[in-house]
């Protein structure tokens, strides 16, 4: 049986779709696509804060030891709730490293990680990421619930979330560090 031209484009379209939804190429293809296409978080308008009420949640870092996020409570935060099989978690990371080598020393980073730990682990090995990475041992603060990865939170020393940010976003942009600078001088 010989195949028309008709038929021979829509097998391979097959096979591409194939590729991109079932393959680590496909994987890869999507974090670059969502790399190019990644914008800055929106900023929260003044007026429509949220606060963050409670700070009573329990998380453990890499060796197990438990870290109680009352400790941050006060200080400017930045949340990060991701996993290794996100693509749009993977896409957006090298910008949170580059936010968090300029900012780890003024700015509370949580890097929450929803995966097993040993991928976890071996995925900042890989990519050489030295980040303050956290498991949830109690439920998230109402506040601080999200069913979507990625999802980032930005909070002020007053306890506003400023950002609350659904997808992959540019965390190493020029508007970003503006906000951070203004964020951290204020009392």
């Amino acid at each position: 049986m010989k195949l028309k031209k008709a038929q021979l484009s829509d097998l391979l379209w097959i096979v591409v779709i194939v590729l991109l939804l079932f393959t680590p190429i496909g994987f890869h293809a999507r974090v670059q696509f969502m790399r190019i296409f990644s914008f800055s978080p929106k900023i929260e308008k003044e007026n429509s804060y949220e606060k963050l009420s409670n700070f009573n949640w329990i998380l453990s870092d890499l060796d197990d030891k438990p870290i109680n996020f009352n400790t941050n409570k006060g200080k400017v935060i930045l949340i990060n709730y991701w996993a290794t099989w996100c693509p749009p978690c993977i896409a957006e990371m090298p910008s949170l490293v580059d936010l968090y080598k300029d900012y780890k020393d003024k700015v509370q980073f949580v890097f929450l990680a929803h995966d097993d730990k040993n991928k976890v682990i071996d995925y900042l090995k890989k990519n050489k990421f030295n980040l303050p990475v956290y498991f949830e041992k109690t439920k998230a603060p109402t506040a601080l619930n999200s069913l979507s990865l990625p999802t980032t939170y930005l909070i002020d020393k007053h306890s506003n979330i400023v950002i609350k940010e659904v997808g992959a976003a540019d965390w190493d942009s020029k508007k970003l560090r503006n906000l951070l600078d203004t964020l951290l001088i204020k009392d």
